[in-house]
């Protein structure tokens, strides 16, 4: 049997009528992604399973198979030990710049390895990318790059494109297809450096069981899942939040985060420059202590506390803001 008749079969299993379709098996979803990434499914057949995937729902089964696939292609050797694994896939009309980007450059110079990895293609703000730029720091090109950002800032961020261009190229049929696919949740999932803890934001509620339920099926060590701005994992610091930690040998468990009031930043307000507020101009002065807008210093802080909270560092939201607070103070803005 050719692949593209083998494929037809996971196409067909999807796309049978009601009563008798069904979601794909762990280990079909497995094989079936594995043909896609190895380009052995026709392009039609693609755009057809990928659609099918998402018109019947996200499945955790499902997912985790896709994930497996995908990691087998795109694990990354030889890179130093990584703390906190941090995707950045959002794309929100609403996106403004990746204030979670500064709380994860304090958080890796306070001594937590982070990866970020992502792409934002379809941002309607600053990306990852320009904020870094803002910085005058560049993207990691390619996994080496990565691990000398590592060894030298505690940081790195790699475009899905430099270590995965298969998973890229699908994720930007969104393009041709009007619509997200579930690549977008399986680019989340990849923890391509097998960090022990990851944070991870998601736009819409539902896909926090099926986050939590791969992170289960795969045995991840922790994971915390939250509905973050435009799909990041950004705390909103004007309302409470609610976040869900997956720990291996523990559970699911819930934590309420309270409001994180203009005082609990740890730093006083300032004259903000003449720029936008979503200005990479802001962005910069932001991260060197030239502005300090409540609100945005905030969102950074409280961004921070999720990262501690993700890793274990501390237990309770209490705590994580507290110590979020200080390792905002203290960090390096040279």
């Amino acid at each position: 049997m050719d692949t593209e008749t083998r494929f037809a079969g996971f196409v067909a299993t999807l796309g049978r009528g009601p009563g008798r379709s069904r979601a794909l098996t762990r280990a079909e979803a497995r094989e079936a992604f594995a043909m896609v990434l190895a380009g052995e499914a026709a392009p039609v057949q693609v755009g057809a399973f990928l659609m099918l995937l998402r018109y019947r729902g996200e499945d955790p089964e499902e997912v985790a198979g896709l994930v497996e696939a995908a990691r087998a292609v795109a694990r990354l050797a030889d890179m130093p030990p990584v703390a906190l694994d941090w995707p950045s896939y959002g794309a929100g009309r609403t996106r403004d710049a990746p204030w979670f980007l500064l709380a994860a450059l304090a958080v890796g110079q306070a001594g937590i390895p982070v990866l970020m990895h992502g792409s934002n293609e379809f941002s309607t703000g600053l990306t990852v990318a320009d904020g870094l730029a803002a910085l005058g720091l560049p993207p990691a090109l390619d996994p080496a790059a990565a691990r000398r950002d590592l060894a030298a800032r505690g940081f790195a961020y790699l475009p899905l494109a430099a270590f995965a261009p298969a998973l890229e190229r699908l994720l930007q049929l969104r393009r041709l297809l009007g619509l997200r696919s579930p690549v977008n949740t399986v680019a989340r999932l990849l923890d391509p450096a097998d960090a022990p803890a990851a944070v991870d934001g998601v736009f819409h509620p539902p896909y926090i069981e099926v986050h939590l339920g791969v992170a289960e099926r795969l045995g991840r060590e922790r994971l915390l899942v939250l509905k973050g701005g435009g799909g990041e994992a950004e705390r909103n610091p004007a309302k409470p939040a609610t976040i869900h930690l997956w720990r291996n040998g523990i559970g699911r468990s819930e934590l309420i985060l309270p409001a994180l009031s203009e005082a609990a930043s740890g730093m006083p307000a300032e004259a903000t420059p003449d720029a936008a507020p979503d200005s990479a101009v802001l962005f910069a002065a932001v991260w060197r202590g030239e502005a300090s807008p409540p609100a945005l210093v905030a969102k950074v802080v409280g961004t921070i506390a999720l990262a501690l909270l993700a890793t274990g560092r501390v237990d309770s939201p209490a705590e994580a803001d507290a110590m979020a607070a200080e390792l905002w103070g203290r960090r390096r803005v040279a």
